[in-house]
């Protein structure tokens, strides 16, 4: 039986708001992204890809940081913000922020397996036969990358659901507003006699990543049969 409190059930659900909101953010610019470094070549090539992947290879408390500097008060943009009176720092909006970093370059890297893997001879066709590239990317690449798509979405949820570094330097880990189930976890963690609390959530987190991969294989191959 799994001892969770109010407490955790919140850190449940924002986790999975937190991750989903990550994922449906980061699509966009992940797909632009994965095009640019696929099919164009231009100067600078090389450098955007090393910013891409550059999370990779980050603490995340680094990228947690940088993104206070950036987004705090002070910061050119969170001046900015706090001019227009909007408000990132210490709020869920933040972990967003931090898991999409965080992600990212993961969730390019599968779009782009997906890309790399279209026959050229499809997309010269499409536009020997009068399709603009906005018809070709629409049509041909989005479709044949999709099993890439899939793969690159699940993997940055899931990334998302155990984000911790990034995410307490900027959001905080306040319970109910900010508190996610890593962060949660950390604070029984500290505490000797929560020992049954952290393991309940750590049960849930496992089962929570079991199921988004397990739906990613499950779909990865319906895919491949309609190919």
């Amino acid at each position: 039986m799994l001892a969770l409190t109010s407490t955790d059930y919140d850190a449940i659900r924002l986790s999975i708001k937190v991750a989903a909101a990550a994922m449906a953010v980061s699509l966009p610019f992940g797909v632009a992204f994965a095009y640019l470094l696929t099919f164009r070549d231009f100067k600078g090539k090389v450098l955007l890809e090393v910013v891409v992947n550059l999370p990779l290879t980050l603490p995340p408390v680094v990228i947690g940081y940088l993104l206070l500097l950036l987004l705090g008060k002070n910061g050119w943009l969170g001046s900015l913000l706090d001019a227009a009176g909007i408000r990132l720092i210490f709020t869920w909006k933040a972990a967003v922020i931090a898991s999409a970093c965080v992600g990212f370059p993961l969730l390019v890297r599968s779009i782009r397996i997906g890309m790399e893997s279209i026959d050229i001879q499809l997309i010269q066709a499409s536009r020997t036969l009068g399709a603009t590239w906005h018809d070709t990317l629409v049509t041909v690449i989005l479709p044949l990358s999709l099993h890439g798509i899939i793969a690159g979405s699940s993997l940055m949820f899931a990334r998302s659901l155990g984000e911790f570094g990034a995410t307490i330097i900027v959001a905080g880990n306040i319970p109910g507003v900010t508190q996610t189930i890593p962060l949660a976890i950390y604070d029984y963690a500290s505490s000797p006699t929560s020992e049954d609390l952290a393991l309940s959530l750590c049960a849930v987190s496992i089962a929570i990543s079991v199921l988004v991969l397990f739906s990613h294989e499950v779909f990865g191959k319906k895919l491949a049969r309609r190919r």
